[in-house]
């Protein structure tokens, strides 16, 4: 016999986190108004200032201060889309980022790395990060590539380009990395066009993200400007990550570092809009505290998930789609300490409803990539999303009928019900494990960091992800001689 719901009854769309109430939510977006306007915002380029002045921001030249009206940046919001098209090169990975999707994406920049063989805390390469690329790739869970670490083996002058080459190659996902500078973002354009097919086909299957950064407090550096203007121009979107830190660039009270955090992406989103109205826009925060006991940013401490979860919020509030961290910390191994403060900050992120968390694999204030780390994140990242989905409440779930049938004396394993759903809704880890002890002695006895390490390498020897047509491949290699024939002469 089927139940009938109530009349007007709702589920509940499973586990969410509420940081602020709607009028906290106000009180913060009139506090960064105020401050925009009143304190303004130091913009580092003569460009930037005249697409200021020409939409009606008040200019101090001499002081290279813009101050934002209300009108204008509210218009920005409302012009900068609610979702965004992040397209893979396989469009078996484009993703729509906006609205109530969970998402995630692995850690980048990082500086070294533990190495996968040796155990050896070691400098990275353009190969360490071709390597993560290709792990990504194969982990379903992580839904964008972000370039994991610097190719620090080649010459500085031409680092992001190099980066872009190896992430370009060695997934079929959508790309995110920091292009550094205006003259690195033109050869970056350039590789990219050149594995989408073209300048216009770039724009309408966007494969590559920009990531950029304010400077706080209330800076729009020259190279931000630069690439927001150049990048919106291209119809590439853009993610403005903030990075202030409560208590030295930022407010030590979280709301102050939040306003502050605010103002400065906003400020992004505004010269985006003005460059072009409708260009895709991303709301990024790592924004954390500064430990002024230690003189630290910690990267796993409590108020890093707190902000992490009210930028989710203040996005949502403002229907821009959101990059948030989480999944990342400040132990140097992938130990008990790893594994609480990735998980602490994941949840509360994905609580709060972030399209994309990002961290997963760094370790050390996201100073090193652990391959192994990168594999175990992906699986508390499952477990995570799986917590958000809640529970699911309906006649099939309740599964009264079938409680009538088995009755006190029966069991419910060998029933229809079960096996019919069995996969669907239990947690099925790969690397956690569940076996009784004396089973656990009898397969080796190695604990998760082990297990993960030792899945990371077989991934790595039997993954081959979808390669470039031999021609764009040699054209990367072609942009890339160029770039740095170009670049280091300079």
């Amino acid at each position: 016999m089927k139940r009938n719901p109530h009349a007007g009854q709702r589920g509940s769309g499973g586990f969410s986190l509420n940081v602020f109430t709607e009028d906290e939510l106000r009180e913060i977006h009139l506090a960064t108004l105020e401050v925009l306007e009143k304190t303004g915002l130091r913009v580092e380029d003569e460009e930037a200032l005249a697409i200021f002045d020409g939409a009606g921001a008040k200019i101090e030249k001499d002081r290279m201060l813009v101050h934002l009206p209300p009108h204008l940046v509210e218009e920005a919001i409302r012009s900068a889309p609610a979702r965004i098209f992040l397209a893979g090169r396989d469009p078996k990975h484009d993703l729509i980022l906006g609205g109530n999707r969970i998402g995630f994406t692995n850690f980048g920049e990082g500086v070294y790395v533990i190495d996968l063989k040796s155990g050896e805390h070691r400098s990275s390469t353009k190969q360490d990060l071709a390597d993560a690329a290709k792990i990504i790739d194969y982990l379903d869970i992580i839904d964008v590539c972000q370039r994991a670490v610097g190719s620090r083996d080649q010459p500085e002058e031409v680092l992001t380009v190099h980066n872009a080459e190896a992430i370009l190659t060695n997934t079929t996902k959508h790309c995110c990395l920091g292009p550094g500078d205006r003259e690195h973002l033109k050869w970056i354009i350039e590789m990219a066009a050149a594995v989408a097919g073209g300048r216009e086909k770039l724009k309408a299957r966007p494969i590559l993200t920009l990531n950029i950064c304010p400077t706080s407090p209330l800076k729009l550096g020259k190279q931000f400007c630069h690439i927001v203007v150049d990048a919106v121009r291209q119809g590439l979107p853009i993610n403005v990550v903030d990075m202030a830190m409560a208590g030295a660039t930022a407010p030590i009270s979280l709301a102050g570092a939040i306003t502050v955090q605010n103002a400065e992406i906003l400020g992004g989103v505004v010269l985006s809009q003005l460059v072009r109205r409708g260009a895709p826009v991303i709301y990024g925060s790592t924004t954390t505290i500064m430990d002024l006991k230690r003189g630290a940013s910690p990267m796993g401490c409590p108020e890093i998930g707190l902000v992490s979860a009210a930028a989710a919020k203040l996005a949502q509030f403002y229907q821009i789609p959101s990059w948030v961290a989480g999944g990342w910390g400040d132990g140097k191994i992938s130990d008990a300490q790893a594994g609480h403060e990735k998980t602490l900050n994941l949840l509360q992120a994905a609580l709060a409803g972030a399209n994309l968390i990002y961290g997963l694999g760094a370790l050390e204030t996201g100073l090193t990539l652990d391959f192994g780390q990168l594999v175990m994140d992906a699986e508390f990242a499952v477990m995570v999303k799986q917590v958000v989905k809640g529970i699911q409440v309906d006649d099939e779930m309740l599964a009264v009928d079938v409680i009538h049938e088995i009755g006190p004396f029966g069991d419910f394993i060998s029933h229809e019900h079960t096996r019919r759903h069995m996969k669907a809704l239990q947690s099925q880890p790969k690397l956690l494990d569940r076996r009784r002890r004396d089973f656990w002695r009898e397969l080796g006895g190695a604990d998760l960091a082990r297990r993960a390490r030792e899945e990371a390498g077989r991934i790595l020897a039997t993954h081959k992800p979808e390669p470039l047509p031999g021609v764009v491949a040699a054209t990367l290699s072609d942009i890339v001689r160029a770039a740095q024939d170009e670049l280091c002469r300079s």
